[in-house]
């Protein structure tokens, strides 16, 4: 027979996988409902536990939006390129259309987020932390691509990749959204060879 200990040991996770339960419950809630339904109550109820936990691992609404956040980018920054820091174009945005398709709420979360802070300026912070995680990670990609990675161009990619994530998980198409990645990562091929060739001119 089971005791009441035991049956509290089972249910009650151990410490990192509750608490990336809690945070995989915060961003469906957010995803699902906005972000000003984020409150104990509603991700303890997406998770299954008692309010409480929640309280307890995170003590603010402030620090469960941030970690919630940070554990949202830490799911889908990866899809910049399928090789990180190998400089292969073709490898840029591979697995972004599996990683949207697979766990869309993420993005939502994301998007959610960004259009709060029209309204509430507090949260700008967490909407440049957003847009830097992605171009930070891309210009890395961009210079070990040999593609000087000017600010304003990866801006620019970046912009038409995020476009492109924001319509397909609303009215869009995962095949054309691979198709219209794959238009772009041509393109910065054929700007990589215009510029080697450009440079061998002047050598």
């Amino acid at each position: 027979m089971t005791t009441p200990e035991a049956e509290s040991a089972r249910q009650t996770p151990r410490y990192g996988e509750g608490r990336a339960a809690l945070l995989a419950a915060a961003v469906r809630v957010v995803a699902d409902q906005g972000l000003r339904k984020l409150t104990y109550r509603a991700v303890a109820r997406e998770a299954g536990v008692a309010h409480g936990l929640v309280a307890h691992h995170f003590g603010t609404r402030d620090a469960l939006l941030e970690a919630a956040l940070q554990f949202s980018l830490g799911n889908s920054v990866t899809s910049v390129s399928a090789r990180p820091g190998s400089g292969d174009l073709d490898a840029l945005f591979a697995g972004l259309v599996a990683m949207v398709e697979t766990n869309p709420d993420d993005q939502a979360f994301q998007y959610e987020l960004i259009l709060e802070s029209r309204r509430r300026p507090d949260l700008r912070p967490h909407v440049e932390s957003i847009y830097a995680a992605y171009v930070d990670a891309l210009q890395i990609e961009l210079e070990c691509a040999g593609i000087d990675p000017d600010p304003a161009l990866s801006h620019l990619i970046y912009s038409a990749a995020d476009g492109l994530v924001f319509h397909q998980i609303t009215i869009g198409s995962p095949e054309l959204t691979e198709r219209s990645l794959a238009h772009l990562r041509n393109l910065l091929q054929q700007s990589k060879s215009e510029r080697a060739a450009a440079a061998s001119l002047t050598e």
